[in-house]
């Protein structure tokens, strides 16, 4: 007998498989459709203070090798969805879930948390930290100093479970340099990783997608090398308070035993779960746990982070 179940932090989740903020959450109609499937948990569409109707399309293709997209964070403003997952939490047999969040400035990060922060919500928050949110400056994750400072901030006030949802880093020097950052706060969790932005993908002569001249986030095998090597980068170097989710080309039970292996607690699916369906929740599960028994596995914690090397 195998078990998928799972932790982060003071949470328990049944299974370790859930969907990635963007996809089957942007209504409350998708996150159920969620919640009764297989997965273990649902997180909301990461939230802005007011709702945003997002970029033209067509801004999402799926490709031979993935995805590709440019959505401009559209969603039904953070109202919207705290008022679900408190809905949510209050109800019998609920599954723990996450509400994703993101500020369009530092300031409104701030504005939002301390919202949650005074709301009945006591349920994990993933703090989207790999958007372009300041004019003139990368992602916020890739600028360090203000990571630094906006978590500081964050951290006087918020005294709720919160992780951080984080785009690939490439240098091994940025590993370290991040995780010295994280690992100076109470982070739960660590969300690795975001598509990796601004990829091109040409069909005939044209792009594929309209915003940004076609430019836009890359999802599913294009990005899983990519995400199974930031997920145990900071597996080797986090507290081991910080639980990681991976996220990333995830679409067969192998996908999921190797992010798991590589460190992760629990496991995000984004572009096989628009392909798809919530179907792919069971297929994967089942997948996994052939594998589990196969090898002898009776628990995650048989195998997670016991990647091995090459003597």
């Amino acid at each position: 007998m195998v078990s998928t179940a799972t932790r982060i932090g003071d949470f328990q989740f049944d299974n370790c498989l859930m969907n990635a903020a963007g996809v089957f959450c942007m209504t409350r109609e998708e996150l159920a459709q969620v919640e009764s499937s297989a997965a273990g948990s649902f997180v909301t569409k990461t939230a802005t203070l007011e709702a945003r109707a997002g970029n033209p399309e067509p801004r999402y293709v799926n490709t031979d090798l993935g995805s590709i997209n440019s959505m401009g964070l559209p969603n039904k403003g953070l109202d919207y969805y705290l008022d679900y997952v408190i809905e949510e939490q209050n109800r019998i047999g609920s599954k723990p879930h996450v509400l994703s969040l993101v500020g369009m400035s530092p300031d409104e990060t701030h504005t939002i948390l301390k919202k949650v922060q005074a709301s009945d919500y006591q349920g994990l928050v993933e703090l989207n930290l790999s958007c372009p949110n300041v004019p003139g400056k990368p992602q916020i994750a890739y600028d360090f100093e203000t990571t630094d400072t906006i978590l500081k901030e964050v951290f006087s006030y918020y005294t709720k479970p919160l992780g951080i949802k984080l785009p690939p880093y490439f240098d091994i020097v940025h590993f370290d340099q991040a995780a010295a950052i994280f690992n100076k706060y109470p982070l739960v969790f660590v969300n690795c990783v975001n598509s990796i932005g601004n990829g091109l993908v040409i069909e005939d002569e044209t792009v594929v997608i309209k915003p940004k001249n076609g430019f836009g986030g890359l999802g599913g095998d294009y990005i899983k090398p990519t995400a199974l090597a930031n997920v145990h980068a900071f597996y080797k170097r986090l507290n081991p308070s910080i639980q990681i989710i991976g996220t990333g080309g995830v679409k067969t039970g192998r996908d999921a035993f190797e992010h798991i292996l590589c460190g992760a607690c629990m496991v995000q699916l984004g572009t096989v779960l628009q392909k798809e369906g919530t179907e792919a929740f069971d297929r994967i599960t089942k997948e996994l746990q052939a594998i589990m028994a196969e090898k002898g596995y009776e628990t995650l914690d048989d195998f997670r982070g016991k990647l091995h090397y090459i003597d």
